[in-house]
């Protein structure tokens, strides 16, 4: 019987453009080694350069007269560009994807004749997206034996093809849009019109836009720039230290209570670290500072402009010490002073600001957060690193924790000091063999155990990673979270058994109240529960014959949903409104849980709608397609006070269980399934 589905909620622009930016990102950020590589290389050997040596720097001839072609100019056009091409489709479809899009990537860059750095941007993801879909056509239509050369031959096939596309299609546009933009940015430096860009550019990064504009346009034009010229002022219109440096300096004098006592911590970190998210929550306590940052950002511009500095190549992160890494041999004064002047202009304006305004900032630094949170509709997630809440938890743990993963947007700053803070903690609790890493959002795999993201980007991580346990943090430097990971770690490595997940999830099922055993201000989610012990003895009725359907009629990830939902409404458990919270709540998260496994369920704010604990289960022996996942299993959970916990705990042991879900594939009958799930009962 078809019911109606919730239609998926509207997402903002500014949400589209923050993953829009961290896409872009993601092709830029895990390269960056590669472009500070072609920096110094192109500081210390070009003919204007510290060492210049014309074999390696590209100038001059050699003995037979042949001109020299070094190794900047084919790093520039051909190395970086292929790079991002292969990074980019690597990130739509893996390894294959990878190969077609720099294929595509070729195709651009001998067309167009300069550095392709915008067109690899477009023909990767292209070259990895079209190769997917291609791909979906003939699966499981090739015969035995073809598969390698199927594979192989489309491949190529398709990525020369692409190759040709971007030879004669894209690679004119891409070089009417570089002409276009070079000339307008050329156009603000003769008019002296470029300091106006931080009118956009501070507020941007306060509202996490600075990856779209800044490895959007920013860095593909300052490289293009710097080729020529062999600096490009572009690469510190959003990474000069300054403007964030001097507000926190600000705060450090003039500050009080929380706000005061933590800005010296913050303004090492911002600029010797180069993590300029951290003084986020200072600016968005007194929205005037922005005006503070804006002031400071113009100075710097205007500094570099009239002094003619710049650097060779992006400074990532925007450290002090990246920025002089990456600073031209000639721009040395220049560099210094415009980082100079943006921190002493900025920390004027806001001292006048923090002096002349009435506020209080006696309170932490989480009502900074939720004021960021009202403004950009997401906290930064290393804005909050000074204040200290919530973890939230998704799967099951089966096992001993081996891998741990810090995730943020780009992958490096946050990320990186989390993962140096918990990897120390752990090792000091006697566990050296556990890796702690980091890694950006976009590079996730799910080869994980243990996922700590941001509060704020824990969704965005689950996708990618759907069978870990993730931690959900909003303090990155010292959070009450990391301890109770430790003690997560000890337990499992100790019993090599399933463990509680520490924290809460900002989304549980209804029926799935926070946890409130030692966990302040965090919650359980239903995914988390499946690990936790049962609290509350399960009535003997939740799994009946007539919830199981071997044979489901759906075809798609919503009719599944209503399937699930509708075998629990028929049995009284839940009203039509659950079924509408269980399509709310697989729009906000998906509830693929792994080995063919999704659990549907309601939103928190639907717990009123639960009448009993329920479960429905619905077998698709073809499986269907679940936001990319293959799901033969659609568990449908309902469940009142901490019934859930048993539920959940129970159907995790099934399905992480191989020889189980295999049973369960085989079932010819209900009540072969009900046998399986006997536990859920007991």
């Amino acid at each position: 019987m078809a019911t109606e589905t919730v239609a998926k909620p509207k997402t903002s622009a500014r949400v589209h453009v923050q993953r829009f930016g961290t896409f872009l990102s993601g092709m830029i950020m895990p390269n960056i080694g590669a472009f500070i590589a072609w920096g110094l290389i192109t500081a210390l050997f070009i003919e204007k350069g510290w060492i210049p040596v014309p074999a390696l720097g590209g100038f001059g001839t050699n003995a037979a007269g042949t001109p020299n072609v070094g190794l900047v100019g084919p790093m520039i056009t051909y190395l970086l560009p292929l790079l991002i091409g292969y990074t980019g489709g690597k990130m739509v479809y893996d390894v294959r994807g990878g190969v077609v899009g720099a294929i595509g990537t070729m195709g651009v860059i001998v067309g167009a004749g300069i550095p392709m750095f915008i067109g690899a941007m477009i023909m990767g993801p292209l070259g990895g997206w079209t190769m997917k879909h291609l791909d979906a056509i003939w699966h499981g239509k090739i015969r035995p034996g073809f598969e390698m050369l199927v594979n192989n031959f489309s491949a190529g096939i398709w990525g020369g093809l692409l190759a040709l596309l971007g030879f004669y299609g894209i690679s004119p546009l891409v070089s009417a849009f570089s002409t276009a933009a070079g000339n307008f940015v050329q156009f603000l430096v003769n008019n002296g019109l470029l300091p106006l860009t931080s009118i956009f550019i501070e507020p941007a990064k306060v509202l996490f836009l600075n990856n779209a504009i800044n490895h959007g346009v920013l860095t593909p034009l300052g490289i293009q720039q710097s080729l020529e010229q062999g600096k490009s002022i572009l690469f510190l219109l959003e990474a000069n230290p300054g403007p964030g440096f001097g507000i926190l300096l600000a705060y450090m004098f003039f500050g009080r209570g929380a706000a005061k006592a933590s800005a010296p911590g913050a303004a090492i970190i911002q600029f010797l670290g180069g993590i300029h998210e951290i003084y986020f929550p200072y600016v968005l306590m007194r929205p005037l500072l922005i005006l503070a940052a804006i002031a400071g950002g113009m100075t710097g511009i205007a500094t570099l402009a009239v002094t003619g500095a710049g650097l060779v190549a992006p400074a990532a992160p925007g450290s002090i010490f990246a920025v002089f890494a990456q600073t031209a041999r000639d721009s040395y004064l220049g560099v210094a002073l415009s980082v100079l002047l943006a921190t002493a202009v900025s920390f004027l304006v806001a001292s006048v600001i923090l002096r002349t305004t009435k506020h209080s900032d006696e309170d932490d630094l989480s009502a900074a957060t939720s004021r960021m949170e009202e403004m950009k509709g997401k906290k930064s997630s290393v804005a909050s690193t000074l204040t200290g809440a919530g973890a939230g938890s998704v799967g099951v743990l089966t096992g001993p924790i081996k891998n741990i993963v810090f995730a943020c947007d780009a992958g490096m700053g946050s990320s990186a000091m989390g993962a140096s803070v918990l990897r120390n903690k752990i090792k000091a609790a006697g566990f050296p063999d556990v890796n702690v890493t980091n890694a950006s959002i976009a590079n996730l795999s799910d080869t994980y155990d243990v996922v700590v993201t941001h509060q704020d980007l824990t969704e965005r991580a689950k996708p990618a990673t759907s069978s870990a346990v993730h931690v959900s943090v909003d303090n990155f430097m010292n959070s009450p979270r990391y301890d109770e990971i430790v003690e997560l770690v000890e337990r499992s490595n100790a019993e090599g058994t399933a463990a509680p997940a520490a924290g809460a999830a900002t989304a549980a099922a209804p029926g799935v109240p926070p946890a409130a055993a030692g966990t302040t201000g965090a919650g359980t989610t239903p995914e988390t529960a499946a690990a936790a012990p049962a609290t509350a003895a399960a009535p003997s009725d939740i799994l009946v014959p007539e919830s199981v359907v071997l044979t489901g009629s759906a075809s798609t990830r919503d009719a599944a949903i209503d399937e699930a939902g509708r075998l629990l409404l028929e049995r009284g458990a839940v009203d039509e409104d659950y079924i509408r919270a269980m399509h709310e709540r697989e729009e906000s998260v998906s509830t693929y849980m792994g080995s063919f496994l999704a659990i549907p369920h309601g939103t928190n704010a639907a717990k009123d709608h639960i009448r009993k604990s329920a479960v429905s289960v619905v077998r698709y022996p073809d499986g269907i397609d679940w936001n990319g996942k293959q799901v033969k299993f659609v568990v449908g959970v309902a469940g009142v006070n901490n019934e859930h916990l048993h539920i959940l705990s129970s159907i995790a042991k099934v399905f992480t269980n191989k020889a189980q879900v295999a049973q369960l594939e085989a079932a010819t009958s209900v009540d072969e399934v009900l046998e399986l799930f006997g536990k859920v009962n007991a």
